[in-house]
C-alpha cells in the first residue's frame, strides 16, 4: 500500500511543461546536415555480367574497354593453352574482357534437352573465347607469326603490320573480304 502512494504521489509531481523534454519538440537529428567527405579517387562500378562474371565500369556505368593487338577477321596462332599451335579466323571480338572467338579453336561441347517432343536432344561443339594475350597475328604468305605494329602511310592512314615479315594488315581489300563475308553468312542464316 505504501508503495503505491508513494508511486501516487511521484505521479502528480510530474507535470508537463514547456521546459519538460515531454513537451518539447523534437529537433532533426544533425547526421544529414553532416557533409560528406570528398574522396580523393572515386570507386570503379563493377556491373554484373553473368552470375559468375563481372566487368570493370566507369564511374558513368558503360564498361571499361580495353584496346587489343587484333581485329574481326584477323588470322591468327595460338600460342599457349590446349590448342596450341593451331590457326583460325577471328569471328567475334569481346573488348570488355580481352578475349576473342577464333574459328574451330578452343572447342567445347554443349549438351541441349530437347524443345519439344518431335525434337530430340543434341550435343553441339561449340567454339569458346580464348583471351587475346593468347593468340598471335599470323602470315599465310610467310607461315610465320609476328607481333603488331603500328604506322602512318604517306597518304596519313595508321595502320597495323606485322613486324616480322614487314606485310600491312589493314587493306582495303582485307575490310571488303570480311565486309562480303558477312553478307554471305547472314544471307545463309536468313535462308
Amino acid at each position: 500500500m505504501a508503495t503505491m502512494a508513494a508511486l501516487q504521489s511521484s505521479m502528480t509531481s510530474l507535470s508537463l511543461s514547456s521546459n519538460s523534454f515531454l513537451g518539447q519538440r523534437l529537433s532533426p537529428p544533425t547526421l544529414y546536415a553532416v557533409p560528406a567527405k570528398p574522396s580523393e579517387k572515386p570507386c570503379l562500378i563493377v556491373a554484373k555480367l553473368k552470375r559468375w562474371e563481372r566487368k570493370e565500369c566507369k564511374p558513368n556505368s558503360l564498361p571499361v574497354l580495353h584496346k587489343m593487338h587484333v581485329k574481326l577477321g584477323d588470322t591468327v596462332k595460338v600460342i599457349s593453352g590446349r590448342d596450341k599451335g593451331k590457326i583460325g579466323e577471328i569471328t567475334k571480338v569481346f573488348r570488355h574482357n580481352s578475349s576473342v572467338v577464333v574459328k574451330d579453336i578452343n572447342l567445347k561441347t554443349k549438351h541441349v534437352k530437347s524443345r519439344g517432343e518431335d525434337e530430340p536432344g543434341k550435343i553441339l561443339k561449340i567454339e569458346a573465347p580464348v583471351h587475346s594475350s593468347n593468340v598471335m597475328l599470323y602470315s599465310k604468305e610467310q607461315n610465320v607469326a609476328s607481333r603488331v605494329g603500328h604506322k602512318i602511310l604517306e597518304d596519313g592512314k595508321r595502320v597495323r603490320y606485322l613486324i616480322k615479315t614487314g606485310e600491312i594488315i589493314d587493306t582495303a581489300e582485307n575490310w571488303k573480304r570480311l565486309k562480303e563475308d558477312k553478307k554471305n553468312t547472314e544471307v545463309v542464316a536468313a535462308s
